[in-house]
C-alpha cells in the first residue's frame, strides 16, 4: 500500500467513525425527545444520597464500607415520597443490604436476592446482631476490644488466601489477623460470626491494597510492581488498634436508643421482615411468584467494566472462596466485565427469548453495538471484549426487568439507580434504552429523576473524546 493510499484509509476510517457516533448521537435525540417530560432535575437527589457516602456517618449502615451502596437516606427519601409505608419490597442486587433494612425499619416486608458472600454475610450478620444480640452477647465483645485476647493466642487459623490477594499485608498483620481468628473459633458461633464480620469490616483499612473502580490497587510497600507510577495509599492501619476501634464501634451503634438515631425521617411503631435469597437474580428470579410485590428498590451492577469478585477479593478469600469459586462467581455475576462470557438465559427461562428480541430491537443499542463490533474487528478498540460484554448486560438487564414486571402487583413501583457509561467516544444512555424497554414491558415510566452534577468517565475516555459528563439517574416506574 503506497502512502496516498494509505492516507486515504486512514480517512475513511475517521470518517466512518465520525458517521456511526453522530448516527448513535441522532438516535440518542430521538430517544430524549421521547422522554422528554420524564426527565426531572432533582436537587434533592445529590451523589452523596446516591452512593455510600451518606451512610459512613449513619449508625450500623457505617459499619462496612460498601462503596457500589445507596444510601439509607435515599430509600427513606423515595418511600415517603411515593407514599409508601407497607407492603412487601424486593432487591434483586441487594448487596450489602440496605435497601432491606432501611425499607424495613419504616414497615415493610423486604426480601433480596445476593450473589458474592460478602453481601450475604454482611445482611446475615446484621441481622443476628438486631434481632438476636443480648447484653451478655454484647459484654462479651466490649471484653475483646478491652483484652485483645488474640495477642497471647497460641492457636491460630489459617488465613485463606487467593492468587490476588497474596502478600496483601504485612507479616505482623498477617500472624495478627490468624490468631485473632483462631482466638474467634473458641466462642459461640454467633459471636464468631460477628467477630469475623468486625475483621472483615477492616480488612482493605490494614492491607497494602485498595479498592479502585475496575481492580484492586496495590501499595508499592507490598512489593508487587503495578502501573507505571508506584502506588501509596496512605496510612497502612495498624491491626490492634483498627479491629478494637470497629468493635468499639458495633456496641456503640447497638447501644443507642432507635430513636435517637440520626434518621432523617421519621420511624414507624412496626418493623418488616427481612429475608436473603443467596445466588443469581437470574436463576431466583423467575421462581418468584407473579404480582406478589409491592416495590421493586435496586441497583444492579453498572455496565463499567468493574469485576467485584476482584474489588473484593480480600473479603472473598477470608470467607472461604477458592480459585475456582471466584471463576464461577465471576461468570454468575451480571455482565458487566469484559470477562463475562455470553450466558445462555433462554435455557434458564425459555420465555426469555421474547425480552432478549425485544431489547435487540432497540435501535440506539444497536447502532452503538454495530459500531464497537466494527471497531473490534479492525482492531482499534482497546478491549475486545467491550461488545459482548454490553451486549449481555443489556440482554440480562432485559431478562431483569422481564422478571420484575412480573413479579409486581399493578400499580407496583420499581426504583433502579444506575449509570450511563461511554465506550471509544460512544456514549451509553442505560437509563433511556432500559427505559424504553421497561415501557414495552408493562411499565409506565414515571420520570427519570437526574442528580444534579454529572459523572465523568475514565481520563483516557475523556482525553480522546472530551469532559462531556454523564447523566446519574433513579429510574422510576410503575407497573401498569
Amino acid at each position: 500500500m503506497n502512502f496516498f493510499s494509505a492516507e486515504n484509509s486512514i480517512a475513511l476510517f475517521w470518517e466512518k467513525n465520525r458517521n456511526d457516533l453522530k448516527e448513535i448521537e441522532a438516535l440518542d435525540c430521538e430517544l430524549q425527545n421521547h422522554f422528554l417530560d420524564k426527565f426531572s432535575n432533582e436537587s434533592a437527589l445529590n451523589r452523596t444520597l446516591v452512593s455510600f457516602q451518606a451512610n459512613k456517618t449513619r449508625p450500623i449502615y457505617r459499619w462496612y464500607k460498601y462503596k457500589e451502596a445507596f444510601s439509607a437516606s435515599l430509600v427513606e427519601y423515595l418511600l415517603q415520597r411515593y407514599g409508601i409505608h407497607r407492603g412487601r419490597m424486593l432487591d434483586p442486587f441487594a448487596g450489602s443490604g440496605t435497601a432491606l433494612f432501611a425499607a424495613s425499619a419504616v414497615g415493610l416486608d423486604t426480601e433480596g436476592i445476593e450473589l458474592l458472600p460478602i453481601g450475604q454475610r454482611i445482611i446475615h450478620t446484621r441481622q443476628i446482631l438486631q434481632t438476636d444480640f443480648t447484653d451478655d452477647d454484647l459484654a462479651i465483645l466490649r471484653r475483646w476490644a478491652a483484652d485483645a485476647p488474640w495477642r497471647e493466642a497460641e492457636s491460630i487459623w489459617v488465613l485463606p488466601e487467593l492468587k490476588i490477594t497474596r502478600g496483601a499485608y504485612s507479616e505482623k498483620t498477617h500472624r495478627q489477623i490468624e490468631q485473632y481468628l483462631g482466638q474467634a473459633k473458641k466462642e459461640s458461633p454467633k459471636i464468631q460470626s460477628v467477630l469475623e464480620f468486625a475483621l472483615l469490616c477492616i480488612l482493605e483499612a490494614v492491607s497494602y491494597t485498595r479498592k479502585d473502580g475496575q481492580y484492586l490497587r496495590w501499595d508499592h510497600r507490598s512489593g508487587r510492581k503495578q502501573g507505571k507510577k508506584p502506588f501509596d495509599k496512605g496510612e497502612v492501619f495498624e491491626f490492634d488498634p483498627a479491629i478494637r476501634n470497629k468493635i468499639n464501634q458495633l456496641v456503640q451503634d447497638l447501644s443507642i436508643p432507635l430513636p435517637d438515631q440520626n434518621d432523617l425521617f421519621p420511624r414507624y411503631n412496626t418493623t418488616g421482615n427481612i429475608h436473603l435469597y443467596r445466588g443469581s437474580c437470574l436463576q431466583l428470579l423467575p421462581t418468584l411468584n407473579g404480582c406478589s410485590y409491592d416495590v421493586v428498590f435496586t441497583s444492579p451492577p453498572y455496565c463499567n467494566r468493574y469485576d467485584y469478585t476482584g474489588t473484593y477479593a480480600l473479603e472473598l478469600a477470608l470467607l472461604g472462596v477458592g480459585e475456582k469459586d471466584l471463576a464461577q462467581l465471576r461468570q454468575e455475576m451480571l455482565s458487566c466485565t469484559v470477562e463475562n462470557r455470553e450466558k445462555n438465559l433462554i435455557k434458564i427461562n425459555p420465555v426469555w427469548e421474547n425480552s432478549i428480541a425485544a431489547m435487540d430491537h432497540q435501535k440506539n443499542l444497536r447502532a452503538i453495538l454495530g459500531y464497537l463490533n466494527h471497531l473490534k474487528g479492525i482492531g482499534e478498540l482497546n478491549n475486545s471484549g467491550i461488545p459482548r460484554m454490553i451486549k449481555g448486560y443489556f440482554h440480562e438487564m432485559a431478562c431483569v426487568v422481564t422478571e420484575c414486571a412480573r413479579i409486581l402487583k399493578p400499580g407496583g413501583f420499581m426504583f433502579m439507580v444506575n449509570d450511563n457509561v461511554r465506550y471509544a467516544g460512544a456514549s451509553i444512555s442505560v437509563d433511556m434504552i432500559l427505559s424504553k424497554f421497561a415501557e414495552e414491558s408493562g411499565f409506565f415510566v414515571d420520570r427519570i429523576m437526574v442528580l444534579p452534577n454529572g459523572k465523568g468517565n475514565s481520563s483516557q475516555q475523556m482525553g480522546e473524546h472530551g469532559r462531556e459528563a454523564l447523566r446519574k439517574c433513579v429510574y422510576v416506574w410503575k407497573k401498569c
